[in-house]
C-alpha cells in the first residue's frame, strides 16, 4: 500500500521572504557571481516579498541556467552551505513544528522548490528534510555546469511533474499527501494532493484557496490566527491597547520590564476575576508581546469571545479529559518564540475559598516549564474582582466616576525550578505570585456575608 508525504515550497512558505538575496550574496562572496547583479533584480525581490512570484522573476530564474555555465558544482554547494545558517534564521517560527508533526506521523517531508538543488540542499539538511525536489543543473565530467537543465525547470506544471516522478519512485500516493505553498503557480501541485494548504498566500492564491475551501496558514503565527496584509489581530492590539479603553477601571502596573522582549516566555498569574484576562493581556501588550492564553473550552465555544480568542492565538483547554494536547500545543508555541499565559489556579476560587491566603495551583505551568525550560514570569493581580466580581455576568462598565484600581505587579523570572517534581515547582511558582500581592492578601481573615456572596457565581 502506497504511503503519503508532505511537500513544502521554500520562499514565502517555509521562509519569511525570498532566499534569493542571501543566496546571491553567498555566490558573490564565493567569487562565482559578479558583484553587480542583473538590473532591476533588487526590485523584483522586493515585489516578490510583497506579492509573491511573478512571471518576470521566474523568467530571470529560468535564464540563470545559462549564466552559471562553467561554474563548479562543488563551489556552488559550498556557497549554499555558507548561506544556510542565515537562511535558517528566516524560517517561519511554526514551520519546524509542522515538519516535526509530519515526521511523527511517519511521513517523509520533501522540500519542493524552484531554487537550484545544489544551493538549497545544505539548508534542507539543516532543517531535517528527508529529500529535495528542485531544479537541477546538468554538469560535465569535470563537475562544471553545462548551461543546461537536468530534467524540468521545477516550477508550476514542471514542479508537479517532478513531484509526481519522485512520488512514483518512492511509492507515495499524492492523493493522500500534503502540500504547502504561497504561490498561485503551485496550484497544479496543490490540486494534485489530498491535503493542500495555502501558506501566506499571494493575493491570487488567497482568492483561489477561498473558492476551493483550502486551509490558509501563516507559519509565523499560531494556528488559527488570521493575517490581513501581513497584520494579525495582536499587532493591532499592540498599537491600540491602552488603559483608556477601560474607563471603568484604573490600572496600577509595575515591573513590565521583567517580561523579555523576545523569545519563549511562560507568564503565570493568580485568578480573581474574569477581568484578569484584560489586566494580564494589557500588561503583556505594554511589553510589546502578543498574549497567547491557555483558556477553558467554554471561552472558545462562546459565539463572539471564542472567535476572538482563536484569532489571538489562544489555546483551548478541555478540563476533565486528561488530554496533554494543550500543553503540547503550548510547547510548540514556546518553541516558536511565543509568550504563553496560564492561570495555574485553573479557575476563580469561589465563596469562602476566594479569601484563602494560600494560593493552590495545578501542575500545568510547572510541567510546561519542565518540557520547554522557558522562563516563568509571575504576575500578581489585585482588585480585578472589584471591576468584575464572580457573582456578576458582566463587568461594571458604568462605574466611570470612581473606578476601582487594579494592581498588576510583574516579578522577575521564577528562580529555583528543578523540573523534576511538578508539585514542588508548582509551589515555587505560586509562592512567587503570592510575593507580588499586597500584604492584606497574605493574611487570613473572616469575610463578610456580602463578600462571600460577591465571590460566589450567580445562580
Amino acid at each position: 500500500m502506497a504511503g503519503d508525504a508532505a511537500f513544502f515550497d521554500l520562499d514565502r512558505t517555509l521562509l519569511r521572504g525570498a532566499s534569493g538575496p542571501l543566496l546571491g550574496e553567498a555566490l558573490v562572496a564565493a567569487g562565482l557571481a559578479p558583484e553587480r547583479g542583473v538590473p532591476g533584480q533588487g526590485l523584483l525581490y522586493k515585489i516578490y516579498d510583497l506579492v509573491g512570484e511573478t512571471l518576470p522573476s521566474m523568467v530571470l530564474a529560468r535564464g540563470a541556467v545559462l549564466a552559471v555555465r562553467g561554474w563548479s558544482r562543488e563551489a556552488v554547494r559550498d556557497a549554499g552551505k555558507a548561506a544556510a545558517e542565515k537562511l535558517e534564521a528566516m524560517v517561519a517560527p511554526y514551520a519546524p513544528g509542522l515538519i516535526d508533526e509530519h515526521h511523527r506521523a511517519g511521513r517523509p517531508v520533501v522540500l519542493a522548490t524552484t531554487t537550484p538543488h545544489d544551493l538549497v540542499e545544505p539548508l534542507a539538511e539543516r532543517l531535517g528534510f528527508d529529500d529535495i525536489v528542485a531544479t537541477r543543473y546538468a554538469e560535465d565530467e569535470s563537475g562544471a555546469y553545462t548551461g543546461r537543465l537536468e530534467g524540468e525547470f521545477v516550477w508550476a506544471t514542471g514542479k508537479l511533474a517532478a513531484v509526481r516522478r519522485w512520488a512514483s519512485a518512492h511509492d507515495v500516493d499524492l492523493g493522500s499527501s500534503y502540500a504547502y505553498s504561497d504561490s498561485i503557480y503551485d496550484v497544479p501541485l496543490l490540486s494534485a494532493v489530498g491535503h493542500p494548504h495555502a501558506v501566506n498566500p499571494d493575493p491570487r492564491l488567497a482568492v483561489f484557496a477561498t473558492l476551493r475551501r483550502w486551509p490558509v496558514l501563516h507559519l509565523d503565527v499560531p494556528p488559527g490566527v488570521p493575517k490581513v496584509a501581513g497584520v494579525e489581530p495582536a499587532d493591532v492590539l499592540k498599537l491600540t491597547a491602552s488603559p483608556l479603553l477601560f474607563p471603568y477601571a484604573r490600572f496600577d502596573i509595575e515591573g513590565v520590564e521583567h517580561i523579555p522582549a523576545e523569545g519563549p516566555v511562560i507568564v503565570v498569574a493568580n485568578h480573581r476575576s474574569y477581568f484578569d484576562t484584560a489586566a494580564v493581556g494589557l500588561t503583556v501588550l505594554q511589553a510589546g508581546r502578543a498574549p497567547r492564553f491557555l483558556g477553558k473550552k467554554e471561552v472558545f465555544d462562546a459565539p463572539v469571545v471564542g472567535t476572538l480568542a482563536r484569532a489571538m492565538g489562544g489555546i483551548r483547554v478541555d478540563r476533565g479529559t486528561g488530554s496533554g494536547e494543550p500543553l503540547r500545543e503550548a510547547a510548540r508555541a514556546l518553541a516558536a518564540g511565543e509568550l504563553v499565559i496560564l492561570m495555574p489556579q485553573g479557575t476563580i476560587p469561589r465563596g469562602r475559598s476566594f479569601f484563602e491566603p494560600t494560593l493552590v495551583g495545578k501542575k500545568g505551568a510547572a510541567r510546561l516549564a519542565a518540557m520547554t525550560k522557558a522562563p516563568v514570569v509571575p504576575i500578581g493581580l489585585w482588585g480585578t474582582e472589584q471591576v468584575w466580581p464572580r457573582s456578576a455576568k458582566v463587568p461594571n462598565v458604568t462605574n466611570v466616576l470612581h473606578p476601582p484600581t487594579v494592581q498588576v505587579r510583574v516579578g522577575e523570572p521564577v528562580a529555583g525550578l528543578r523540573y523534576e517534581d511538578a508539585g514542588a515547582d508548582t509551589e515555587t511558582i505560586m509562592a512567587a505570585i503570592t510575593a507580588l500581592l499586597p500584604d492584606e492578601a497574605r493574611v487570613a481573615r473572616e469575610p463578610t456575608a456580602e463578600e462571600i456572596a460577591r465571590a460566589t457565581p450567580s445562580g
